[in-house]
């Protein structure tokens, strides 16, 4: 029984992972809506919804509905996240790596939450919704980093590529986190603040426009430049996924372009939001295709000596 238990446990580990990596995208998705449909303080207070009701109201109205259902969505993820850390404890054989990226997927859940709170108690401050959106990708990028991990077996990691491209490949996740950030930067200087009456970070949208769009040129160019450094080298799955990073940031860019040159349109900047989340996904997948792990080699077994093996004795 438990032969046949192991490797459903494990492809059933794997789904989890996959779930939750999905689910932590859909919340980032369902919180731009939040603030796109102006839903912001659609409950106006945390953890209650209102001083009286910790759910919301009809006077509240949908922007109340919005808010609150978003807020739910929170304890289905973390529930995603549980089940996940569950499965990683109860999986046999103890798979080495994998707590440790389990548990910071299920605490990062209610960090991530709590810095929500704190976005409502300070009437959407436009950094602390930044650091809540940005705190969404860390998460993110700890479920993938489980994801993948249940995939790779336990033995060694191993370079694929030699260490100029792997340095390589680490600035340009080092330049797609900036751009993260400073897209944070562009947000929080535009039209969408989440509540009518709340505050923009008095950065010139302009200004701030030009500089995010600096950054993901050059992240296209370093991603460009590991395409032809891969391939160079002969690395098949590192060249891949290079090339679906590139396809990946133009997609993003061209819907940067649009909704800035069309005076970012909600729907538009939604579709932004997630292209956000792809482009950190398919930039850890570039960094996972630098190295990979080899199953574990048995240690080899010593002959068994035979004590009625007759000893040759010279005349």
């Amino acid at each position: 029984m438990n032969r046949i238990a192991r490797p459903v446990s494990g492809t059933l580990l794997r789904r989890l992972a996959l779930t939750s990596i999905i689910a932590n995208v859909g919340i980032v998705v369902t919180g731009g809506a939040v603030r796109l449909t102006a839903s912001g303080l659609g409950c106006p207070t945390w953890p209650r919804c209102t001083d009286d009701s910790y759910v919301t109201t009809p006077e509240m109205g949908v922007y109340g509905v919005i808010e609150f259902g978003n807020r739910m969505l929170t304890f289905a993820v973390g529930l995603i996240a549980l089940a996940t850390l569950l499965a990683v404890l109860a999986h046999r054989p103890r798979r080495r790596g994998l707590l440790p990226l389990a548990v910071a997927v299920f605490l990062g859940i209610p960090a991530q939450a709590v810095i929500g709170g704190i976005t409502v108690l300070t009437n959407l401050n436009p950094w602390v919704v930044g650091l809540h959106f940005l705190a969404s990708m860390a998460v993110i990028a700890a479920a993938y980093a489980l994801w993948r991990r249940i995939g790779d077996p336990d033995g060694p990691t191993l370079p694929t590529v030699p260490t100029p491209l792997r340095t390589l490949a680490r600035v340009t996740t080092g330049v797609s986190v900036a751009v993260l950030v400073i897209g944070t930067w562009v947000t929080g200087s535009g039209p969408h603040a989440g509540d009518h009456g709340a505050a923009r970070n008095g950065l010139d949208p302009e200004s701030i426009s030009q500089v995010h769009a600096d950054a993901v040129f050059l992240l296209i160019g370093l991603s460009v430049a590991l395409i032809f450094a891969f391939r160079a080298v002969g690395a098949q799955r590192a060249t891949r996924a290079a090339i679906v990073l590139v396809a990946v940031e133009l997609g993003q860019g061209v819907i940067g372009f649009v909704q800035y040159f069309t005076h970012v349109p909600a729907l538009l900047v939604g579709a932004h939001m997630l292209g956000s989340c792809l482009v950190l996904l398919a930039t850890l997948s570039v960094q996972w295709s630098t190295r990979e792990r080899r199953p574990v080699t048995p240690a080899p077994q010593a002959a068994p000596t035979d004590a009625a093996t007759p000893v040759p004795v010279t005349a």
